[in-house]
């Protein structure tokens, strides 16, 4: 399974609402944690959240639906990675940066720049790269270039001088596509992608603070260090990403890490720590923000912990606290709770 932030569904229920649809019914149907639609760091699957844009697209009859929410976007959803690309010094610097740790958001694209399809001098391409193991999805698609675009533009300061628009697929209206762009759009092509003046790349960026740019992309090296980091550092974050949307289990939790649940078990034990334990920490930590700075169900509260019932909830709760759910709602966390149970 591969997975992308939920930050890639930022604007997806506003837009939906604004077409008279149901958000929530849509997640539903495509397999979505309801959740991934109000928060940022959800970590689901990616195959749910193509076929949430296509169930909704066809649901509304709005076969624009990926640029719509597109529009709704911001750099804010890219997280750590956005203060890297906005304190970038060219956009040469912000593409390869975003090259290099799109992954952090959404581990199965990419983002290339390639020699012009048709041999054009001074001109390049902006390849939007997709897994072969996901079906074309046009709003998905659409989604991706969508924010591409308007990133750009926002990084420039407005036009950027953009060539064309290629698209794998014929669109319903290729003239609300090219509203939306700005430029011709080109139908049939063999991947989507941006064509765009190669001088883009050495386009100085304003505004931007070199050392606050190399403080990002060392925070994004160490996040993303692979054998060197330490595992529990690792498995703790992923726990913290996607509990509630992957099956809180070693297993799960290791295909994420690209370990083998045994190696997993075996490293955190020469850490000092177990699976079991992190998860349970992790949970404590959630289920105290939650108890105390939401008004949210308590059965959803023990969706969004992993745990099956509400009564697995109340369990838990006395085991940390000594105190139920609604104890907890109402005065917060008993004298003398650690620093590990501050949300």
């Amino acid at each position: 399974m591969s997975v992308v932030r939920s930050a890639g569904l930022r604007g997806f229920r506003a837009t939906v609402a604004e077409l008279g649809g149901h958000a929530d019914d849509y997640a539903a149907a495509a397999g979505l944690p309801v959740a991934a639609l109000d928060v940022d760091d959800l970590l689901v699957s990616d195959r749910a959240l193509v076929a949430v844009l296509e169930i909704a697209a066809e649901a509304l009859q709005c076969p624009d639906l990926g640029l719509r929410v597109a529009s709704r976007q911001d750099f804010g959803m890219l997280g750590p990675l956005a203060l890297a690309i906005r304190n970038s010094p060219t956009v040469a610097d912000a593409l390869e940066c975003t090259s290099r740790y799109l992954f952090v958001h959404a581990r199965s694209l990419s983002l290339t720049m390639e020699d012009d399809p048709y041999g054009a001098r001074g001109v390049a391409a902006l390849r939007y790269g997709q897994p072969p193991w996901l079906p074309v999805s046009v709003q998905a698609t659409d989604l991706g270039l969508g924010f591409l675009h308007r990133a750009i533009k926002f990084l420039v300061g407005g036009s950027y001088g953009l060539r064309s628009v290629e698209l794998p697929y014929t669109p319903v209206s290729v003239g609300v596509y090219e509203e939306f762009f700005g430029t011709t759009v080109h139908v049939g092509r063999s991947a989507p992608m941006l064509r765009v003046p190669r001088s883009l790349a050495a386009q100085p960026l304003a505004g931007g603070d070199e050392r606050v740019w190399r403080l990002a992309l060392a925070f994004l090296a160490e996040q993303t260090a692979g054998e060197g980091a330490s595992v529990a550092l690792r498995v703790r974050g992923v726990v913290v990403q996607s509990l509630g949307t992957v099956p809180p289990e070693v297993g799960a939790v290791a295909r994420l890490v690209n370990m083998h649940p045994r190696t997993l078990q075996r490293r955190l034990a020469a850490e000092g720590t177990t699976f079991a334990e992190i998860l349970d920490d992790v949970r404590r930590q959630a289920a105290l923000r939650y108890l105390t700075t939401t008004d949210m169900p308590m059965s959803q509260v023990a969706g969004m912990l992993g745990l099956s019932e509400q009564s697995a909830l109340s369990r838990c709760c006395r085991r940390w606290w000594g105190a139920t759910p609604s104890a907890i709602r109402r005065s917060g966390p008993p004298p003398g709770a650690g620093p590990s149970d501050l949300p």
